[in-house]
């Protein structure tokens, strides 16, 4: 009998989300802003694409680019961001604080937990994870708080690079689902599969870059982040999802 697996496409669109659909994602975390890390996406855009693709949405909780250490202000927006957000039909929220020591902030955490399982709901922890100070001790305090789910890549820039970690930490996480992201395409997962066999749950992009249609571009006017091309497009190739479903299910 095959291994399930979850095959989950990081998108910031409604045309990505279709085409992490034609692929074959079997979820999908929803954002905005995926060039720089993602931010929580619009009410709208959740409705969308529960509504034209059916599939698991689990929703980015982010309110701004940067660190996870968040004013008391920010947290109580965060609040009322993700019931919002799971009121518009967001199946999970995935989110993260720290302290500034590093270590998982356990009572914010608690109440975002305790948002979505009050309402039937997943809660995933994302990468904040993997800038925490002790990824031992922070996943047993996922499972004493209940954190259905865990997006990390070993505290390395690729999970092929924390595998090391991942190692470590596989048969410790009880009920807990290790969701493996950062690098992930199809040879990735063949690689991660050879040392972690039961490694059975990937979060991918699954990007590609094209070029604007824009014709006429402003020379020397920034709208953003100086060094980022805003007149390239990122959005994901389905052929790019099919090939990793088709390492998981036939590799």
């Amino acid at each position: 009998m095959a291994m399930e697996f979850v095959l989950e496409a990081c998108v910031d669109s409604l045309s990505s989300a279709r085409a992490a659909k034609e692929g074959g994602a079997t979820r999908l975390e929803l954002c905005a802003n995926l060039i720089i890390g993602g931010t929580t996406p619009s009410l709208s855009l959740v409705r969308r694409v529960k509504e034209e693709t059916g599939l698991p949405v689990h929703a980015l909780l982010r309110p701004r680019f940067g660190d996870f250490l968040y004013t008391q202000e920010e947290f109580e927006l965060l609040l009322e961001d993700g019931a919002s957000l799971l009121g518009a039909g967001a199946d999970a929220l995935v989110s993260g604080c720290l302290t500034g020591e590093g270590d998982l902030d356990l009572s914010r955490l608690e109440k975002l937990v305790d948002l979505c399982h009050r309402r039937g709901k997943r809660f995933t922890l994302h990468r904040a994870f993997d800038v925490c100070r002790d990824p031992v001790s922070a996943l047993e305090q996922c499972k004493a708080l209940g954190v259905d789910t865990v997006l990390t890549s070993g505290q390395k820039n690729t999970c092929l690079e924390g595998l090391p970690l991942l190692k470590g930490l596989w048969g410790r996480q009880g009920p807990v689902e290790l969701l493996l992201g950062a690098g992930i395409d199809a040879d990735a997962i063949r690689q991660v599969r050879r040392e972690l066999p039961q490694a059975n749950a990937f979060h991918m992009s699954g990007k590609v870059t094209l070029e604007s249609p824009m014709a006429y571009r402003k020379e020397g006017v920034s709208m953003g982040l100086p060094g980022f091309d805003e007149y390239t497009l990122w959005c994901t190739d389905p052929e790019k999802i099919r090939a990793a479903r088709k390492e998981l299910t036939e590799g």
